[in-house]
């Protein structure tokens, strides 16, 4: 007996120092891509999460304890984005999550909210299902296309655009933005030419641009991540393709581009909503250029500011909720997220209701930008 009760104990005190330590933290779920297709995007709104949690965790964290990031990689795939989600809430415990950048993503996790009743900050997706659905643990901090096709309507005439041609990515992100900017131009008198699709995973485009350079259309829309928009305006370049060329979804990396694509990047256009380029024109200038300093610290580069903000802004979203919350729990923080408002970089963070009555998510809405490419530099209309 004696015997036992030695091999025991250690055992019980380990598991209450371990239950112990963990109490001394607040756990953030951070389901992101970083292998795989998306893995260059989710590691820059990773990176920006790590800011974000250290800014806080220095002027004293949350209630008066740390913010904890638990960080897993859904490898750009649905099925382990879903599996991702099931392990941060029933193995890791944690009240509230940020993901997961690709709209399929996010549509993947989005039954295990409701199953178990946590909250997630949406920082990247754009597809309007998101948030129209019926979610009520969805709480989107990223312009679904529809509010970026509302921001580019002004821009339409300014452009000169009367015939469109859509080269997209065949996921929920692409077929959205296609779908609602479809919708744009034709009510405003724009002809749709044709919508070509590509794999996530493809790296040759030369058969659908081929067939775009034959129409007769004036502009082409594009929507893909970065690694495949560079691909893109490579082959479209080498094809002689001469109509303008504008990316929707604010997540291109345009100093990227430039960086990959050379002088095939120069004079394509780019829906964006962080202006990193021009910190004083951001909403927020003090808090951009202390992200930009801490992202410049560390020794990222820059191009990827771009897309990290959206990380840095979801978890100071979810930190301002936990402490409205008064505790970390699901169900308050849920609550609190609905009276949560701060300065985002990229305009004010407050949620509104969207989608069917009784089970709204929040939608918050972003400014929207249009950059343009010249000269192997970013420049932006106001500037």
């Amino acid at each position: 007996m004696k015997s036992y009760t030695r091999l025991v104990l250690p055992v019980v005190f380990a598991a209450g120092f371990a239950a112990q330590a963990s109490a001394q933290t607040i756990k953030i779920g951070v389901n992101e891509p970083l292998t795989g297709a998306f893995a260059a995007s989710g590691t820059y709104v990773v990176n920006g999460a790590k800011i974000a949690a250290d800014e806080i965790n220095a002027k004293g964290g949350v209630l008066g304890k740390k913010l904890e990031l638990v960080i897993e990689d859904n490898k750009s795939n649905p099925t382990e984005a879903a599996a991702v989600a099931e392990k941060l809430i029933s193995g890791d415990k944690v009240p509230v999550m940020m993901g997961a950048w690709g709209s399929s993503l996010t549509l993947a996790v989005m039954p295990k909210l409701m199953e178990y009743k946590v909250p997630m900050v949406v920082e990247t997706s754009s597809s309007g299902k998101i948030t129209t659905t019926g979610n009520p643990y969805i709480f989107r901090i990223s312009p679904p296309s529809s509010i970026e096709e509302a921001a580019f309507k002004p821009m339409i005439s300014k452009l000169g655009i009367k015939k469109v041609d859509f080269l997209v990515i065949n996921n929920d992100w692409g077929r959205g933005t296609a779908d609602d900017f479809t919708k744009l131009f034709k009510a405003e008198g724009v002809q749709v030419r044709s919508v070509e699709m590509m794999d996530q995973s493809s790296q040759d485009m030369n058969a659908q641009l081929s067939k775009i350079r034959a129409s007769d259309a004036d502009t082409l829309i594009v929507t893909a991540a970065v690694e495949q928009l560079t691909l893109v305006l490579k082959q479209a370049n080498a094809l002689g393709l001469k109509k303008q060329i504008v990316t929707t979804g604010g997540s291109q990396n345009p100093d990227q581009l430039i960086d990959q694509a050379g002088t095939a990047a120069n004079n394509s256009m780019h829906l964006t909503t962080f202006l990193p380029w021009l910190p004083d024109e951001t909403p927020n200038p003090e808090a951009t250029k202390f992200f930009l300093g801490e992202w410049k610290k560390r020794g990222f580069n820059f191009a990827g500011s771009t897309e990290s903000f959206r990380g840095y802004d979801g978890i100071r979203t979810i930190a301002a909720a936990i402490e409205k919350a008064g505790k970390a729990e699901p169900a308050a923080i849920t609550e609190a997220l609905w009276q949560t408002e701060i300065k985002g970089l990229n305009g004010p963070i407050k949620f509104e209701k969207w989608g069917p009555s009784g089970k709204e998510s929040g939608q918050s809405r972003p400014n929207v930008y249009l950059i343009k490419i010249v000269d192997g530099k970013v420049t932006h209309p106001k500037s």
